[in-house]
């Protein structure tokens, strides 16, 4: 039995929220949309394994991941038994722009627009977009895509993308205003529109403390399909 991992990267540009892929370098399946994925070495953690591979095939390096789930089911690669360890991570595309190589074709797709992906790797990523929702609802992660500062309309298109739902303009404004845990800046954001959006950034400290006030905004984890 092999035992590999793969990393599933998901990315914001301050406009949409989208997935990293490679196409696969060797058989099976080679020159299909691929996750970033290996064999765990003898001597190798799979932490280290991820960042490896993460980098080896994309060139990212330093990028926070987490350990999502085990994929073990027996016939999930059709040449040899193999259980692969998902792991995920938020980064904001824009900050780590420089860093991407495309020796494997590395390519950012919108979460709506994903191609056909190998083996079991679309599980994978629908198991990693629920867990994003949840923990988006909770925890101070989404912030992690945002840039330091941040309009108002880029928030909302991420949790738009997250949730795979529209929301009203004037109320998600006003009621992400209401949380008191913005802090609005002096200087705009004039490349979208004429008239320009101002710029916020969240406030770390009230966060910690408050972050439940999010939750009056945001669809109920709870009923997510």
């Amino acid at each position: 039995m092999l035992l590999a991992v793969d990393c599933i990267i998901f990315g914001f540009d301050g406009t949409e929220l989208k997935l990293l892929l490679i196409k696969r370098g060797f058989e099976p399946e080679q020159g299909r949309w691929s996750l970033m994925g290996g064999f765990v070495q003898p001597k190798e953690t799979l932490d280290n394994a991820a960042a490896r591979i993460l980098h080896e095939l994309t060139g990212l390096k330093d990028v926070y991941m987490e350990q999502l789930h085990a994929f073990g089911e027996v016939e999930r690669d059709p040449i040899e038994r193999t259980v692969s360890v998902v792991y995920t991570s938020l980064i904001d595309i824009n900050e780590y722009k420089k860093q991407i190589n495309n020796d494997f074709h590395s390519e950012w797709f919108p979460l709506k627009k994903l191609p056909s992906l190998i083996f079991d790797h679309r599980d994978m990523v629908e198991m990693a977009k629920e867990k994003l929702r949840y923990k988006a609802a909770f925890h101070p992660i989404v912030f992690e895509m945002l840039p330091e500062k941040f309009t108002l309309p880029q928030l909302q298109s991420l949790y738009e993308g997250i949730y795979g739902s529209l929301m009203d303009k004037r109320n998600f404004s006003r009621k992400v205003l209401s949380t008191g845990l913005l802090i609005k800046q002096k200087d705009k954001e004039r490349l979208s529109s004429k008239r320009g959006a101002f710029y916020y950034k969240l406030d770390k400290r009230k966060y910690q403390t408050k972050f439940n006030a999010f939750l009056n905004f945001i669809p109920n984890p709870n009923n997510l399909n």
